[in-house]
């Protein structure tokens, strides 16, 4: 385990601001803009990954205990047997007129962990493979409308939401969605309901009745539901003849192999998987009942790098992995060793410090008018440590024991500093570039 506290990161700078100039935003992904974590200081772009290890373009080493890129690998970067069976597929000719045969193995394995499940679906991306999912439930019910709750992608059936309300998807994860290029013609096919609230949704159903198409939410986002809910959400979407969907991009293969609606004991009518699938290459799967996936053929779905090799190899390997190793099982213990450790040494400094999330990914905030100045600097004590670390944790097979002691015992110094910064309520004269923006927006700089 090495990390290196040195401040030269100018290659990545000058290619960060390179990329500003010839990509629209910066980056791809708008979680991983340098501006979420720490203006003009986090490394932004790597030359090596191994493990929970990562060499930006300068040579520095850092331990990655933030957002593990982005929950796509759960196993750890560069995972040995995933990249082995990679490599192979590689040697062998990732595409081709025909079709591979891993992808028959795929579903097969998906449909022995999911028996309610018959046929399979698959995609690349998290988001296309939800929008896949919501075309299903509408060519299956012959309906338009969407009542979802939580964060389900950027694409226009899920963005259409805000077109009526600029604000309906502010209480979904991700505030200040702008649904700009999304046609206005969309307005009210995309429903929200509250997380959590079953009465709304009845609410809702009864206000469309005969016009909902699906029922779309996760099983879970920062905890997990009470005895019953998800019972009762099931009930009520078969009740208005709705498709139930479950989001599992983010829990799926990392709160239980298959799914944490299988270690709920409830069973949707199509499940969507990605990022846990595949330990970081690019994979996703919809899987469902018979009788609903096999709209899919009285619709236009299709793309040919959905039929390349590389994706259900890595997700034939990582899913042997997570099984084989109780990969699940460990996370959810090194998650909330990490928790523990950031209310403790936050106690012991009096930074009113709280958490959430599930088991494996935990994340806290500060109860305080300047907490994102806070953040700020906390992330750039822990960057100078050695640390890409933020306010969330997403814990992977790769993060040791002795990975989150390091970590924490950077974060007991760290704690002492925000301390002393709210103490002499000098905090931005502490910080060497701007506050942490929030949320997915554009950025201001």
């Amino acid at each position: 385990m090495t990390a290196s506290t040195t401040s030269n990161r100018s290659k990545s700078h000058i290619t960060y601001a390179l990329a500003r100039q010839l990509i629209p935003g910066g980056t791809q992904l708008l979680s991983k803009r340098p501006e979420t974590f720490l203006p003009d200081q986090w490394p932004a772009y790597y030359r090596q990954a191994s493990g929970c290890e990562v060499e930006d373009l300068d040579g520095n080493h850092y331990i990655d205990v933030s957002l593990n890129a982005v929950g796509a690998c759960v196993l750890g970067y560069a995972d040995p047997d995933v990249d082995a069976a990679v490599v192979g597929a590689v040697k062998r000719g990732t595409m081709s007129t025909l079709n591979c045969p891993e992808e028959v193995a795929l579903a097969e394995r998906m449909c022995e962990l999911h028996p309610w499940a018959r046929m399979v679906r698959y995609a690349r991306t998290g988001g296309e493979a939800m929008a896949i999912a919501v075309r299903i439930a509408r060519a299956a019910t012959g309906r338009t409308k969407i009542a979802f709750c939580g964060y389900h992608g950027w694409h226009d059936w899920y963005l259409s939401a805000n077109l009526a309300d600029g604000q309906a998807l502010d209480g979904h994860l991700l505030p200040q969605l702008d649904p700009a290029g999304v046609p206005p013609e969309l307005a009210g096919t995309a429903l929200p309901f509250p997380p959590g609230d079953e009465k709304a949704l009845r609410a809702l159903l009864a206000e469309n009745d005969g016009d909902i198409a699906a029922v779309v939410m996760e099983p879970a986002r920062y905890h997990i539901p009470a005895p019953g809910y998800l019972e009762n959400i099931k009930s009520i979407a078969a009740a208005a003849g709705a498709v139930l969907v479950f989001d599992e991009i983010t829990t799926g293969f990392r709160m239980a192999v298959g799914g944490l609606h299988r270690r709920l004991g409830v069973d949707p009518d199509i499940a969507v998987f990605a990022k846990g699938i595949s330990n970081g290459y690019p994979m996703a799967a919809v899987i469902g009942r018979r009788a609903v996936m096999e709209a899919s053929q009285r619709t236009f779905i299709s793309s040919t790098y959905w039929t390349e090799a590389i994706g259900p190899v890595a997700a034939l390997a990582t899913i042997a992995k997570l099984a084989g190793e109780s990969v699940c099982e460990y996370i959810a213990e090194i998650g909330e060793v990490m928790r523990a450790g950031w209310v403790e040494r936050a106690d012991h400094h009096g930074v009113p410090l709280s958490t959430k999330g599930l088991a494996p990914l935990p994340s806290f905030a500060i109860d305080h008018p300047d907490s994102q100045a806070l953040l700020t600097l906390y992330s750039q004590h822990m960057l100078d440590s050695g640390f890409l670390a933020s306010p969330a944790f997403y814990a992977g097979f790769a993060h040791k024991t002795e990975h989150v002691a390091a970590a924490l015992n950077a974060s007991e110094l760290a704690f002492a500093e925000l301390r002393s910064a709210m103490d002499a309520g000098d905090v931005m004269a502490r910080l060497r570039g701007p506050v942490r923006e929030t949320g997915l927006r554009k950025s201001t700089r």
